[in-house]
């Protein structure tokens, strides 16, 4: 057994991804970010669906038609295969932790 908000790195000068569980249909991993958001330039085009959720912290998404949408703890959505998209932000002061699901139709 283990819990999600234990066992976070001290050094978060880049974001931790962590596989917690999958197959060759699904994957789930914790993700810790503390200030991180994807470059600038380029975006997100992932093969496969991913749902995502801020267990803590805050963060920002961005996606090519210019929506952002902030995400708190609890909140949650499923961003489809090809559905180009970026992190524009998470907190700098405190560690956001994610619950990313990959999946594929």
């Amino acid at each position: 057994m283990d819990n999600i908000f234990e066992h976070i790195p001290a050094d978060l000068s880049e974001e931790v991804f962590e596989q917690l569980a999958g197959n060759d249909k699904v994957q789930i991993e914790r993700i810790v970010s503390k200030g991180q958001s994807s470059p600038e330039s380029g975006w997100y085009d992932q093969a496969h669906n991913e749902w995502v959720m801020v267990l803590k912290g805050r963060a920002k998404l961005c996606f090519e038609d210019l929506r952002e949408i902030t995400l708190g703890p609890g909140d949650h959505l499923d961003i489809k295969a090809h559905q180009k998209h970026k992190v524009s932000w998470t907190d700098p002061d405190v560690e956001t932790i994610w619950l990313a699901v990959h999946y594929q139709d």
